[in-house]
């Protein structure tokens, strides 16, 4: 792998508190001992069958809108069809939640709760998705009328990392991710401040990154976009035989419990510790 010259770092950070709903910008996330980090899909939505509710089965999950403060453990939740916002505090209000999700969806929604590892989309990658910024820009540009902005809301990654003031694009090319999936399949080890973790795979994606974020509206041919140009743009680090297709973007990652109770901080650096000679 080439090496990097350019000090590469994490800029920003989401959680998204409720699996599917508007994700949370934060400066900092601690480390559960599950790898994951605290507060990040600690709750999901579910039907009375014992099925996930999430933006691939239900469109509608577009149309609503949240914001969660973690400090008091509110949750506001709107919708874009003009209904009023109401809070909740999480956890004493599920109850309550289940009923206006209910009544927004018109049928009935319970919401679980896990603490310890949340609901990860791949149970065995309990730990932070990382993109790069510049990957991010160049997805956008595949597509008129995208910016960076709303592909980093279409891909719901929780760590973004390049250069502080966006200047040295070439800290973290596109793709730079794409180092976290080995050729052997084997954990590839990165540290981000004082944090410890392994890069498993690379995450393939669904139809919600087609889907307008707050509309549900979706782009025509998406998929076959996407992959065509991924395929065209395939880095020359990125480990091809992982590619079974080419609609992947961003990396999935473990982290070992030593690492618990650590911190990740945005204006970390970001280190990859196993490159090639």
């Amino acid at each position: 792998m080439a090496n990097i010259l350019n000090v590469i770092r994490l800029v920003s950070m989401t959680l998204y508190p409720v699996k599917s709903l508007d994700g949370v910008d934060v400066t900092e996330a601690t480390i559960l001992r599950s790898g994951a980090l605290a507060h990040d899909r600690e709750y999901s939505m579910w039907d009375a069958d014992g099925r996930i509710v999430n933006g691939k089965s239900e469109a509608r999950i577009h149309r609503l809108r949240s914001s969660y403060d973690s400090t008091r453990g509110i949750l506001s939740l709107g919708a874009e069809d003009g209904m009023p916002p109401e809070e909740f505090r999480l956890p004493d209000d599920l109850r309550n939640l289940e009923a206006w999700l209910s009544r927004h969806l018109g049928y009935r929604v319970l919401v679980r709760r896990d603490t310890r590892t949340g609901f990860p989309d791949d149970p065995s990658a309990c730990g932070p998705t990382i993109i790069s910024t510049a990957s991010l820009a160049a997805v956008a540009s595949w597509f008129p009328g995208l910016d960076r902005s709303e592909t980093r809301r279409r891909f719901r990654a929780n760590i973004e990392i390049g250069a502080i003031d966006h200047a040295t694009s070439d800290a973290a090319p596109f793709f730079w991710e794409d180092r976290l999936a080995a050729d052997d399949g084997r954990p590839v080890r990165l540290q981000i401040g004082h944090v410890l973790l392994e890069g498993l795979h690379l995450c393939p994606r669904c139809a919600v990154p087609s889907r307008d974020p707050q509309t549900g509206v979706e782009i025509d041919r998406f998929q076959r976009t996407f992959s065509e140009r991924r395929k065209a743009t395939l880095p020359p680090w990125a480990p091809a035989a992982r590619f079974d297709h080419f609609y992947y973007l961003s990396a999935s990652t473990r982290v070992p419990a030593s690492e618990a109770g650590k911190t990740l901080r945005v204006g970390d650096e970001v280190r990859l510790l196993d490159e090639d000679p």
